[in-house]
């Protein structure tokens, strides 16, 4: 369709199993991207080698190990397209992914520079059904953003001249840095929602991040600081902002406090007192 020029950015690190079957299901798609950029974090297994032998025409940059998203920022600036779509390696796409994504963004009566779609979860090959605080939605949902992430940089599609905006993924985060990208985006303009099951997420397995931390809220505090800091809210958009800090933050001091770790209790407990003073 004229106009959309998708460039997908995929990042791995030792998934070769699944990184396939991910490039495999981007292949498939009715609307066909410009490229696959597989982005390898110095990988230790023959990802790249098999990536190339299958998948020829898939655009291979290799980094050390900085993490994802370090590897989404490299195919960002190496993309040729003006729309990005994210693929997790242990991810896949529905074939019509694309192409229900291009129509229902050139029909957009808001105008949205980013889509998403809903999703199918999987976990360790088992159907996992997701709670009503996991529902997607279109619009303004910057709100609904604020408890948890509500995109899935897998099911994102995403006009790449808004990072000249919004700026890209926070490297300083290990996790979350999705979370922390998309409030920044929602705080300021709408979204594009296809109501179908298009996105494909697979989780469970070992490597990743999500079970590899703990605390997943510590990051979520760290994200909620720097939104509050980059005077980008307006005031209502500040006030829900701060609200939501302050829960976080409780909820890691009664942690600590359960665990006895002293010292987390003292680090958060001087974070509620400075936002509740701000």
């Amino acid at each position: 369709m004229e106009g959309f020029n998708v460039s997908v950015v995929v990042p791995t690190f030792n998934r070769v199993d699944f990184v396939l079957e991910a490039i495999k299901s981007i292949s498939s798609q009715t609307f066909q991207p410009l490229e696959i950029i597989l982005v390898d974090n110095n990988s230790g297994d023959n990802t790249t080698e098999m990536v190339a032998k299958y998948f020829k025409s898939v655009k291979i940059l290799i980094q050390k190990k900085q993490g994802v998203s370090a590897a989404r920022n490299l195919g960002i600036r190496e993309a040729s397209g003006n729309w990005i779509a994210f693929l997790d390696s242990d991810d896949q796409w529905h074939k019509r992914k694309l192409e229900e994504q291009v129509k229902s963004i050139s029909k957009d009566k808001l105008s949205a520079d980013l889509s998403h779609t809903d999703e199918i979860w999987y976990r360790n090959k088992i159907f996992l059904n997701q709670k009503e605080i996991h529902k997607k939605r279109g619009g303004y949902i910057f709100e609904n953003c604020l408890p948890l992430c509500c995109i899935s940089p897998s099911s994102v599609l995403i006009k790449k001249k808004v990072f000249d905006d919004i700026g890209l993924f926070n490297e300083s985060l290990d996790v979350c840095e999705d979370y922390d990208l998309w409030l920044r985006f929602c705080s300021k303009y709408p979204v594009n929602f296809v109501d179908q099951k298009l996105t494909i997420k697979n989780g469970g397995h070992n490597d990743q991040l999500s079970k590899k931390y703990w605390g997943m809220d510590r990051f979520r505090v760290q994200a909620l600081e720097n939104l509050l800091r980059s005077a980008v809210l307006d005031e209502w958009q500040r006030q829900l902002t701060k609200s939501m800090l302050l829960k976080k933050i409780k909820i890691l001091i009664q942690g600590a406090k359960k665990r006895s770790n002293t010292s987390t209790y003292n680090k958060y407990l001087e974070k509620q007192k400075y936002w509740e003073a701000e």
